[in-house]
């Protein structure tokens, strides 16, 4: 079986998000959405609330090999053989995306022969509509009062309304 690692914070989840994940599920058995907490992010949404978003989009959309689970700590690789994953997506948007994944996917792939397991890094780019999309440009662009219904499912954007009036 091959299994995915699909990692990231998801604050919010996007459309663009949701398009990766998509064509990850076309690639591999089984996709593990990973929600991590990424201590260098001051997240709007809680690791639940991130975690209760993406579960109800995989449950809307009927993906039966998906599973959401948390990440708090530690590397990424290593979760990954933890979960006998063969590899770790990323969605690339725009070059500027692919210098630091890159990077990324090089020190996983030199920590990936430490462990003595093979995880490939595998980059897929969202549909050209997603191409500039971000969570950090989602949370802007709402915060500041815009619509945010064509980057983000309904259900999200009803959560990122009800966050702005607590």
């Amino acid at each position: 079986m091959k299994r995915a690692i699909y990692p990231g914070t998801f604050d919010p989840v996007t459309n663009g998000h949701l398009d990766v994940l998509n064509r990850a599920v076309q690639i591999f058995d089984e996709v593990i959405v990973t929600v991590a907490v990424n201590s260098s992010k001051s997240p709007m949404f809680s690791l639940a609330e991130r975690m209760e978003m993406l579960e109800t989009q995989v449950k809307k959309i009927g993906y039966k090999s998906v599973t959401v689970e948390s990440f708090d700590g530690g590397l990424m690789i290593e979760y990954a053989v933890r979960k006998n994953a063969t590899a770790i997506v990323r969605g690339l948007r725009q070059m500027s995306d692919f210098e630091y994944e890159f990077q990324i996917a090089l020190m996983n792939r030199h920590l990936s022969d430490k462990v003595g397991k093979e995880i490939s890094t595998v980059f897929l780019m969202p549909n050209e509509k997603y191409i500039y999309l971000t969570s950090s440009i989602v949370r802007e662009v709402g915060k500041l009062g815009g619509d945010i219904s064509y980057f983000v499912p309904e259900e999200v954007q009803q959560a990122f309304q009800k966050k702005l009036q607590t």
